[in-house]
């Protein structure tokens, strides 16, 4: 397995595997999951981050993603992370793990405070997330209040990131 930077030759393979990832969970009257149109919102707006969309490579073929965009807590930076997917037939095999290590090494790199998402907490605590409240980041939107809202102070984090977090527009708007 290779895990790069997505290159803008990937764009239909990272189209297939949000597809084939989140295919149980569309939305009835739908043809393709959410996240399949998102991830190309994203890519249009001014939250896109080149050097934070990952893809992991299997014999050739792209059959993992993941991105990190610009979010803010209060008024200072923040990332975002989502979503992430493993095509169907590639699930089970740690790629998703491998594409949380790449994103969480490279916001490190570049010294991002926190990133920020909403999702399962059987998985996301491994790569260091914890409550969001307990690091007092709160959602912008009530009823993703709980356990599921979720953050990882990364080591440039300060207590000053603190406040309401917002997603990029596209999480709104889909």
């Amino acid at each position: 397995m290779l895990i790069r930077k997505e290159a803008p030759q990937d764009a239909a393979a990272v189209e297939d595997v949000h597809r084939s990832a989140f295919a149980p969970m569309t939305p009835p009257g739908r043809t393709d999951p959410v996240e399949v149109e998102l991830v190309q919102a994203l890519r249009d707006s001014g939250a896109w981050i080149e050097d934070l969309s990952f893809v992991a490579e299997r014999d050739d073929e792209v059959v993992g993603h993941v991105c990190l965009t610009r979010g803010t807590v209060g008024n200072l930076p923040a990332l975002a992370l989502g979503p992430l997917g493993v095509r169907a037939d590639a699930q089970g095999l740690r790629i998703g793990s491998a594409l949380m290590h790449a994103a969480i090494g490279a916001a490190e790199a570049r010294r991002e405070g926190v990133v920020v998402l909403l999702g399962h907490v059987g998985y996301y605590p491994h790569f260091g997330f914890v409550p969001a409240a307990s690091l007092g980041i709160t959602p912008d939107v009530a009823e993703w209040a709980g356990p599921s809202f979720m953050a990882r102070p990364l080591d440039a984090y300060t207590p000053e990131l603190r406040g309401e977090f917002r997603y990029p527009a596209p999480f709104y708007e889909l």
